[in-house]
């Protein structure tokens, strides 16, 4: 030992070692932290950030953070699946009304150019208005045919109000709404019937299904 360690208190050179490796362990407790959180952070990206050219989508506006959806509002499953919605009233939505219409036309349309992937994803119309129907429209948007399904709100009051200030928010009552698996929405897009816009839409949702695998086949 030298003649300054000499001169320095032995309880000062223990508090110092015991300090040392202290400071050691705790960098490599968050390194370990850090390597174990990394998947989890990319999984994150990888669902929320599917945007390129510095934040954007294609065409879909993102939701963040994500609305969670409530089971009881609308009969029928939504837990475990990717769901595109609408909400509109039938009484207005007859085969001439291009702008109901246009909506119904795009939504089939996507889910069809989704190729395999169209297994994943369910189309919901809300019928706001309780009216039956059009049968034109119904023969050429079935369920069967066109994978939509027609679904009324909640008749309770409560739930009803619920889901109107859900499906409204940030104005996006008119709109195509993306509900996730778990389920919440969390993307909108605009009603369009320019082709760019449907390619736009399109790549969004083919991005989103291949980077996240949540969501059973239909």
């Amino acid at each position: 030992m030298s003649d300054k360690e000499l001169l320095i208190p032995a309880s000062q050179i223990d508090s110092s070692a015991i300090n040392a490796r202290t400071r050691r362990g705790r960098i490599q407790m968050l390194l370990l932290l850090l390597a174990c959180a990394s998947p989890v952070i990319a999984s994150y990206f990888a669902y929320y950030v599917i945007r390129p050219e510095g934040g954007k989508t294609n065409l879909g506006t993102l939701v963040y953070p994500a609305q969670e959806f409530n089971a009881a509002w609308l009969d029928t499953p939504m837990q475990g699946k990717w769901t595109l919605l609408i909400a509109r009233p039938a009484g207005e939505c007859q085969i001439k009304d291009e702008k109901c219409i246009e909506a119904l036309f795009l939504m089939r349309q996507v889910r069809v150019a989704m190729g395999r992937e169209s297994r994943r994803l369910q189309l919901i119309w809300v019928n706001t208005d309780g009216k039956l129907v059009d049968p034109e429209v119904i023969k050429v948007y079935d369920e069967n045919a066109a994978g939509l399904k027609v679904v009324a709100l909640p008749s309770d009051p409560k739930l009803r109000s619920e889901f109107e200030f859900w499906l409204n928010k940030e104005g996006a009552g008119q709109q195509i709404q993306l509900i996730d698996p778990s389920p919440a929405k969390m993307m909108y897009f605009p009603v369009t019937n320019s082709p760019k816009e449907f390619s736009g839409m399109k790549k969004d949702l083919e991005k989103l299904l291949k980077l996240n695998h949540k969501g059973e086949n239909l």
